[in-house]
């Protein structure tokens, strides 16, 4: 009886992640990750909690605890960054977060011996890249990502400057940013323990905002000043490393610095290319044929496989190559253009601009009516309702494309949304 209550309490939490749109597909592996971070009794609280941010008191009458022990209890989860908690005007909300970007990385952000680091990492990289499911699933279901690349600033000319916008540049992400953290990476660290780390520095994931609020609180991330989260960003770029962050234009939460060989989401990149698993910059690289030497640094710098050597078809020069850039792979970093000796290529603006969720909630709405889970936001039992709430998901459903507002109709199957949607087409 205690292993049926053992499996069902974590079961129960697997599908508590898997009502928000970045989910969690129900594995073995995932159960063992669970149980090192979560103890039992926690597995089948945190099941319990809303999707949306919530309060002690709101927890307290959902566990049908005291206020005392609940707030006991969700500090304690907040402590091991497994919450977040944030405080807006002298309350205190909790919020769960998914588990990528989320309290998978929190959880290898910092050297700690309160976990078997050693044994979630084995865990992670069995569940994340050998088995499929989940990456799959995190960077390849629906059209709005988790994530997005930004430009290398550096490689910009003074031209496509002009034409790239704040939210773009993450400089600006820094330079604005409420709170600003640096921890361990996650992904280099979890293969350090795997022996397959590269010697890319590891002291440099960055986290903004309330997300960093927290996670300094909390000891996960250590804070730092403009001057030196610009110096990061250099860092980064000295290392040809990508900068990969939150998919939205307010309030970025996260921007990792990531190599080809270690970060899930490069590799995510490379396997499922074809779906488009990263948003990319508004800019591609162009080659100058005549100039290319062929010296293959473009290629050996790209994380995602988009550059290749080809024949130049040199009659006179029969084995010359050339570098060719695959455009539905690239994701618009600008990295070849910083390592090219020749100076033969340049960045030059996509034919058509990348579109950006404004903030976390638009892409979370925008996310989960492309896979199908959009009831979870709106009738979810466990959410604090609220009209507010509620007017805040119509509000981005609304301004949806007709197509997902078809979508998102048929999935919450309400009238009240069809009449909604109606009356804004009218």
């Amino acid at each position: 009886m205690a292993h049926h209550t053992l499996k069902s309490d974590y079961a129960n939490l697997v599908d508590r992640l898997n009502r928000f749109p970045q989910g969690a597909p129900p594995s073995e592996l995932l159960n063992k990750i669970l149980s090192i971070l979560f103890s039992q009794r926690e597995a089948d609280l945190v099941s319990l909690l809303p999707i949306k941010p919530f309060t002690a008191a709101r927890a307290a009458r959902i566990w049908k605890l005291s206020p005392l022990e609940t707030r006991k209890i969700l500090d304690e989860l907040a402590g091991r960054a497994l919450l977040v908690d944030v405080d807006r005007d002298g309350t205190t909300f909790y919020a769960l977060p998914p588990p990528m970007a989320g309290f998978f990385e929190f959880s290898m952000m910092r050297i700690r011996d309160d976990v078997d680091q050693k044994a979630l990492a084995e865990l992670f990289y069995q569940y994340l890249n050998v088995e499929e499911d989940f990456v799959r699933a995190l960077f390849a279901d629906g059209e709005t990502q988790l994530g997005r690349t930004f430009v290398n600033e550096e490689a910009l000319s003074a031209e496509n400057a002009l034409h790239v916008l704040d939210y773009e540049r993450a400089s600006e992400v820094v330079k604005t940013a409420s709170h600003m953290g640096v921890g361990v990476c996650y992904c280099r660290h979890k293969m350090e323990h795997m022996g397959r780390a590269c010697d890319a520095p590891q002291d440099i994931c960055m986290t903004f905002n309330n997300t960093a609020d927290a996670l300094i609180r909390h000891g996960f991330a250590r804070r730092v000043d403009v001057a030196e989260g610009l110096d990061l960003l250099q860092q980064a770029r000295d290392h040809q490393l990508v900068q990969f962050g939150e998919n939205v234009k307010e309030s970025v939460n996260f921007i990792c610095n990531c190599c080809g060989c270690c970060c899930e989401a490069m590799i995510a990149a490379r396997r499922f290319w074809v779906m488009h698993p990263i948003h990319t910059t508004n800019f591609l690289p162009v080659i100058e044929a005549n100039t290319c030497t062929g010296c293959g640094k473009c290629v050996d710098v790209c994380p995602v496989e988009a550059m290749t050597l080809v024949s130049a078809n040199d009659p006179d020069r029969p084995k010359k190559k050339k570098a060719s850039l695959d455009p539905e792979r690239c994701l618009g970093c600008g990295l070849c253009e910083r390592v090219c000796p020749e100076q033969c290529i340049s960045l030059e603006s996509r034919s058509e601009r990348v579109i950006t969720p404004l903030n976390g909630a638009h892409r979370a709405v925008m996310m989960a009516i492309e896979r199908g889970k959009l009831q979870h936001l709106i009738f979810d039992n466990r959410v604090l309702w609220s009209h507010r709430a509620l007017a805040a998901v119509l509000g981005v459903i609304l301004n949806a494309p007709p197509l997902k507002q078809a979508l998102a109709s048929r999935q919450v199957k309400s009238r009240y949304l069809e009449a909604m949607i109606r009356r804004v087409k009218g």
